[in-house]
């Protein structure tokens, strides 16, 4: 089977073809995997490969080559395609040693961010090197040292000349990253952000999916959301429509296109939107999460009331949506609040999909694992699973 190219992922606008490029994560990868095996062969490398997780291989110029007998520091410059990234154009530059105790041992270092909030992907106090371009490095690496028979270990310091200047154009700072920007990337590639041609796939999807199946259909907005339909719902994640931020879309386009159910699964930090009746979930268009969340908390009131506005008001302080559930969690009151918020989503997606077409809404978060859902979306799911196995 041949390696995918990146224009087996083509996004067309205005009559021509957006050129899609590779994250941080994958330059990253690709700087590490250089600098290791440079280190271990005294060799002088001017490209390298790495398979990105969407299958693609990532085909990388090394540059700003550093190389003595103790070190080995490289970069690869990204290239996001055409997508309008603050990030495009930065060298990705990862350092190399050579440790006595063995493993590979991953850290940011000037221009990539550290942690200083909760719920984030990494921990607070670790550099902002998301989960899949840590395990990028780590892979690479690693299979470097067993080609070279290496012994002990590898420290690999991942810097960016700029990145703190840059980050200050991006959320970071408001997510609690501070002092540079975050490596990411679940998939390795960039897909150009054009909202025309994002929903037009979404529109080709969803009508592929119906005319495969028994018309019961499942959407989620990302990669998480078909890692928790895998993961924890037993579905398959080949067969579910990804709809990014366009939750009304989705819903119009199920209608059209004739969907006998439509079950929508979403972490939070995009379906607590859908209870103020946001169908854009995209923080361009609205976000209002803690402030929708400390709604409905002052609205379980009744409760506990002392509670429930200690809550509310903490609440409001929250940057991320794990941040605040825990503070729910921790008054005791997650449950009530979760109960409403799923009410008055269903309440308004079901104002968007009318009356002919069902539709549930469905939570979750890894942490906490199931949250919440509407009164149709057990039967939805069991609909979904059933077609599954058809």
């Amino acid at each position: 089977m041949r390696n995918k190219s990146l224009k087996d992922f083509s996004i067309w606008k205005d009559n021509r073809q957006l050129r899609c490029g590779f994250t941080t994560g994958s330059c990253a990868a690709a700087a590490a995997k250089a600098a290791a095996r440079m280190l271990l062969t005294g060799e002088r490398l001017e490209r390298t490969t790495v398979m990105t997780p969407a299958g693609i291989l990532f085909e990388a110029e090394i540059r700003q080559i550093e190389q003595t007998a103790d070190r080995v520091s490289c970069a690869v410059k990204k290239d996001g395609g055409d997508d309008p990234d603050v990030t495009n154009g930065l060298d990705i530059i990862v350092q190399a040693e050579r440790t006595e105790e063995p493993g590979v041992f991953i850290d940011g270092g000037e221009g990539v961010g550290r942690v200083t909030r909760k719920g984030l992907d990494q921990p607070v106090g670790a550099a902002a090197i998301n989960r899949v371009p840590r395990r990028m490095i780590e892979e690479n690496v690693r299979a470097v040292m067993q080609e070279c028979r290496a012994e002990g270990g590898m420290r690999l310091t991942v810097s960016v000349p700029c990145g703190e200047a840059v980050a200050q154009k991006t959320f970071n700072p408001r997510l609690g990253i501070e002092g540079g920007i975050s490596i990411l990337g679940t998939s390795g590639i960039v897909v150009p952000m054009s909202e025309k041609a994002l929903i037009d796939t979404v529109r080709v999807d969803m009508r592929a999916r119906i005319a495969q199946g028994n018309g019961y259909v499942t959407a989620v907005p990302g990669n998480y959301g078909v890692r928790f339909c895998e993961e924890q719902l037993g579905l398959d994640g080949q067969q579910l429509v990804i709809c990014s931020n366009y939750i009304g879309e989705t819903i119009d386009a199920a209608l059209e296109f004739g969907a006998k159910g439509l079950l929508l699964v979403g972490h939070p930090g995009k379906f607590v939107k859908l209870a103020a009746g946001i169908m854009n979930t995209h923080s361009r268009e609205a976000d209002g999460r803690m402030e929708i969340l400390a709604a409905h908390t002052i609205r379980c009131a009744g409760l506990c009331p002392e509670d429930c506005l200690d809550a509310a008001r903490a609440i409001l302080d929250c940057v991320t949506t794990d941040e605040a559930l825990g503070l729910l969690k921790q008054y005791g009151i997650l449950g009530p609040v979760m109960h409403t918020l799923m009410e008055q989503a269903e309440f308004h997606v079901r104002r968007r999909a009318g009356e002919h077409l069902p539709i549930g809404v469905l939570m979750y978060s890894f942490e906490e694992g199931y949250l919440g859902g509407t009164t149709q979306a057990e039967e939805l799911l069991n609909k979904v699973k059933e077609n599954s196995r058809e």
